[in-house]
């Protein structure tokens, strides 16, 4: 059974067939309707880039999204995430105060030599808080091996920690070698992912994230600049994320802005130049919001239709969706929307546990299916009485025969 609805409204027009879900981006010149006018993605003068929304996960533009490459320091946002997760297990504390180790000390360590620093020294006591903005915001190497060795006892297990957070986030294109990015033989991540692992410290570890959008940090009485440029920038809400930068890796930058209730978040990798990766990150960020919107046509435990439900202790059972379902689409093009949904079964038929999926929702503008989400009960439905049931079957016998 297929219920076609357009919102705001939600009501019973027609049954008909279901267009297959399509997979083609919006951002393809030759699939957009005339009504949106949306250009092909802007010249991104980078190796690789993706940018994605937060809310919706909709990839809006792509190009060697998923190749293998040094990520440099953005490696720290993996760190940052497995510290961040920490704290809110309740593991470790803002306020601990951490000893640093000579294994975090520059100059007893040549691979740190030129590279980004917090300036520790063995021996220095420094609290949890102010080794998290020394590697946000001042991109410490040292910073990044004190932490490891406070959180996992070494930075091999560290390591471990961010690998089991790799699979556990479904990153099909990351592994790491190190706790802080300096080129290391078999490290490599993509865009896509580091989009990936943005997306999760916004969600997953809000307090982490916003430690990002300080813009400096004074440790010893030396000032450092959060190494994100875009923070800066007025014609943009940027409130995050991370830079990165080694010979073999070129310029990278990871930037989350928003506007209204969207949000978006753009990875570059393999930039040409310092300024150039923040130039081209705008790029991208500006074209997402000036021709994508994404809306919220539907809340978890919100009705979306009924249906009516055999051998159960109601005659009618409440559907919707468990999670909110955000979609992104083109901008201005709301009121063109339209949701149909099908049953896996012709009937439904008691009991029916809370969640359990039922059918399929399909979003449609301009006659194309464009995201599919789970139907599913909002409330239990157990089985009726005995006497109920019975009437139920009779019922249901004579519906068979004569339809």
């Amino acid at each position: 059974m297929n219920n076609l609805t357009s919102f705001p409204l939600l009501k019973r027009l027609t049954a008909g067939s279901l267009i297959a879900l399509s997979l083609t981006s919006f951002a393809h010149a030759e699939d957009v309707n005339i009504k949106t006018m949306i250009p092909g993605v802007p010249d991104i003068d980078a190796e690789a880039y993706v940018l994605i929304d937060y809310n919706s996960g909709k990839v809006l533009a792509e190009k060697n999204a998923d190749a293998r490459r040094d990520p440099a320091s953005l490696t720290k946002m993996m760190t940052s995430y497995v510290i961040g997760q920490a704290v809110k297990a309740g593991k470790i504390h803002q306020e601990d105060v951490v000893t640093v180790g000579k294994d975090a000390w520059a100059t007893g360590n040549p691979v740190f030599k030129g590279s980004s620093l917090m300036f520790l020294k063995p021996g220095d006591r420094v609290p949890v808080s102010q080794l998290t903005r020394g590697i946000v915001l001042q991109s410490g190497n040292d910073a990044c091996v004190a932490m490891a060795d406070y959180v996992a006892g070494s930075q091999d297990a560290f390591v471990g920690l961010m690998n089991n957070y790799v699979k556990a986030i479904g990153l099909q294109n990351t592994h790491f070698q190190t706790v802080h990015g300096l080129d290391a033989d078999g490290q490599y991540s993509s865009a896509r992912d580091m989009a990936l692992i943005g997306q999760a410290l916004i969600r997953d570890v809000p307090d982490e994230y916003a430690v990002y959008k300080e813009k400096d940090f004074t440790f010893n009485n030396i000032r450092q600049t959060n190494r994100n440029g875009l923070l800066w920038d007025t014609s943009l809400q940027v409130d995050g994320i991370k830079t990165g930068h080694t010979e073999a890796a070129g310029y990278n930058i990871v930037a989350s802005a928003t506007e209204g209730q969207m949000r978006l978040i753009s990875a570059v990798m393999g930039g040409r130049t310092f300024k150039g990766r923040e130039v081209e990150s705008k790029k991208l960020l500006t074209w997402g919001f000036r021709f994508f919107e994404t809306v919220a046509p539907l809340k978890a435990g919100k009705e979306f239709a009924s249906e009516p439900v055999w051998f159960g202790n109601s005659d009618r059972v409440q559907l919707g969706v468990e999670k909110d379902v955000y979609l992104t689409i083109p901008r201005g093009r709301m009121k063109d929307l339209k949701a149909s949904y099908r049953l896996s079964n012709t009937e439904l038929h008691a009991p029916l546990a809370k969640n359990q999926v039922v059918g399929t929702i399909n979003f449609q503008l301009d006659g194309k299916t464009i995201e599919q989400h789970p139907l599913v009960v909002l409330n239990e439905m157990p089985e009726g009485g005995f006497f109920g049931r019975i009437v139920d079957y009779i019922k249901l016998m004579f519906h068979h025969w004569f339809g």
